[in-house]
This record gives structure tokens, sequence and C-alpha cells, in this order.
């Protein structure tokens, strides 16, 4: 019963953080916080190894979608690569809730943002754009918006250390950055997402291996329903009008930012 209880979290977690995203850390690290009396470096450890492999499932669904900005996801994940190693080294040491708090905050105020402005971004985004895309998807949809890519690229580097530290997934911060900043379609943004979150999660999963930081024996049930539920949320996720997908985004924010300030 605890290892189908614990593949049940595995697919509930990927289901949600698929639809939006986020990728299923922001419920996994509550739990085996909650649950199980494991230092703060093997959850964060634990839930980037799972992450990573949920990351592959859903990429692959969004492949078939053809809604991922190979260019754009390539070019974020190279950035978030080193930051990711670098989170992983960090979170050995990491004892102070001021970390979380500050990164709750930070997520909270986002989360409003999304709420108050529930839509595609700017027309441009905020900020200069330097390129532009045009992708049409496997049911003929089309898709076109500039964004700044030096901006995406530099964000990627923070999101890739603070995804390797607290292990709830690059896509807290990566989607709504996307859409707010970089002016993607809520749809391109998630795919896209997935695609950079699996090349970093990966970079994380192995740094924390060599540290030692990963319960593997949680890793495999967890990582049993992630594979069913990354499955599951790629299509969920495919069907949801961007609004929807947008507000249930603002929504997990701020469990996720409610969760990680009153940790501990």
């Amino acid at each position: 019963m605890h290892d189908v209880f614990l593949i049940l979290v595995g697919l509930f977690a990927s289901l949600c953080g698929t639809v939006v995203g986020l990728g299923g850390g922001f419920i996994m690290v509550p739990f085996l916080a909650l649950v199980y009396p494991m230092p703060v470096y093997q959850i964060v450890g634990t839930s980037m190894a799972v992450l990573a492999i949920s990351s592959i499932s859903s990429t692959a669904a969004f492949i078939k979608q053809k809604r991922i900005d190979y260019k754009s996801g390539v070019a974020f994940a190279l950035a978030m690569v080193p930051g990711s190693v670098l989170g992983a080294i960090t979170s050995s040491g990491i004892s102070s809730r001021g970390f979380f708090i500050a990164l709750g905050i930070f997520l909270f105020l986002m989360a409003l943002f999304l709420l108050m402005k529930p839509k595609e971004g700017a027309k441009g985004g905020l900020l200069r754009p330097t390129v532009t895309r045009t992708l049409v998807d496997a049911a003929g949809q089309r898709f076109t918006y500039s964004f700044n890519i030096q901006t995406g690229i530099g964000i990627g580097l923070i999101v890739g250390f603070i995804s390797s530290l607290f292990g709830i997934g690059g896509g807290s911060i990566m989607v709504p950055t996307m859409v707010m900043l970089l002016s993607f379609p809520p749809h391109i943004a998630v795919a896209t997402s997935a695609l950079s979150i699996l090349i970093s999660a990966l970079a994380g999963t192995i740094s924390h291996a060599w540290l030692g930081h990963i319960d593997w024996i949680k890793v495999l049930w967890l990582a049993i329903g992630a594979l069913i539920g990354s499955q599951l949320g790629a299509k969920v996720a495919s069907r949801l009008p961007a609004k929807i997908i947008l507000r249930a985004l603002s929504v997990c924010l701020i469990i996720v930012a409610v969760r990680l300030m009153f940790k501990g």
C-alpha cells in the first residue's frame, strides 16, 4: 500500500504539473517534507530525479502536438544547465527558511500578476523583441510571436539554479516569464518549458546523484505514477483554453508560494 500511495502521488503531481508547465515538484517536495523525515538536500534530489523522468514523457507528448519552440527551448536550457549544477551543490548546505520564504513571496507576487492580467502578454512582450517565431501545431493552429531571446537566456540561468536548489521544477518561473515578459502564447510556453526543464533537470539529477542526494527507491515508485500523469497532463493541456491555463497556473503558484513560506 505504501508503494501504491507513492505511485498515486507521482501520478497526481505530474498530471497537475504538466497541465500548467510547472513539473510535479511543487507537489512532491511538500509531500516528502511532511511525510518523511528526510534532509532537505535529499528531498530536493529525489524530487529532481522524478522530475527528469516525467519530463521525458511530457516532452514526448508535446513533440507529437508540435507545440515546442525548439530553438528557444534549447537556448533556454543551455543557460539553465550551469545553474542546475550550482543549485545541486548549494542544496547540500541549505538549512535556513529564508530561501523558501523569499521564493514563496516571489511566486505569490507573480501569481497575483497573472490573476489580474490573465492574457497572453503584451504585443511583443515587455522588452524590445529580437526574434520572431511562427509555429503551426498538429491541429493546424498557427502561433506567431516576437520576444527578446537574450532576456530569456539570462532568466534561464536563474531558473536552473532555483529549480535544482528547491527541486520544484523551473516551470514555476519559466512559464509565467515566457508569457508575461517574452510574449509566448501560453500553450507554446508550457510545451517549450517542458523541453527546457527536461534538459536542465537531467543535469541537476546527475549532479544530485553524484552528491548522494537521491533516494532511488522512492524515485522508482514516484516515477511510475509520474510517467502516467505526464502523458495525461499533456493531453489535458492541449484541450484547455489559454486563459484557463494561466488561471490554473496562478492557483498553483499561490499553493507553491504558501507552502514554501510556511515550510519547516
